[in-house]
């Protein structure tokens, strides 16, 4: 018997009081397939048996992008003691991304929701219309596809990785202690 599960998704309301639901934990994680190089593809499967970290984001270049992603950058090895894989999607198209991430040297992929676009920051309820970018939402999926953590960062407002690593010490207690790292 197969029973068809809803994709369970959590409001939050934004401060313009314009309401953005995203995915919420216990969901199944869509599949997407997005370029992290003109010829080159990243697929959420190309990851299952470890656990992903997806951040959307609105645009490289601005402010608040540029610490947050810095801020995953510096602390990647803490995501690698949870054998986690951390991401970057947001509108931009592949050679921003390029060009950002030489940059700022960063080592973490940044893959380009362009065409169609939003169409995966849509699937996860982190799309912004009236914008046109990608809002700032943070999921922790484990390694067999399902959202178990998910945060919706006010406009403007780096979120940090406390959070993040949270989310991936409940999921591997076993691992080590979370180190609190806050924005800077």
């Amino acid at each position: 018997m197969t029973v068809n599960k809803k994709i369970q998704r959590k409001k939050h309301v934004r401060p313009s009081n314009d309401p953005l639901t995203i995915l919420s934990p216990g969901s199944k994680a869509p599949n997407f397939s997005l370029h992290t190089t003109p010829d080159q593809k990243v697929s959420l499967t190309d990851f299952r048996g470890r656990p992903v970290v997806i951040a959307f984001y609105p645009a490289d270049w601005s402010p608040v992008c540029t610490d947050e992603l810095s801020l995953y950058n510096q602390i990647l090895s803490e995501f690698q003691k949870f054998n986690a894989e951390i991401m970057g999607i947001s509108v931009d198209g592949v050679w921003t991304h390029l060009a950002f991430a030489k940059d700022r040297n960063l080592h973490l992929p940044l893959l380009s929701d362009f065409e169609p676009k939003g169409l995966v920051s849509k699937s996860y309820g982190a799309y912004n219309q009236k914008t046109g970018e990608s809002e700032r939402a943070l999921f922790v999926i484990d390694h067999s596809g399902i959202v178990r953590w998910s945060y919706l960062s006010p406009d403007g407002v780096n979120p940090g990785a406390d959070g993040i690593l949270n989310a991936l010490e409940k999921l591997y207690p076993e691992k080590r202690e979370v180190t609190q790292v806050n924005a800077a």
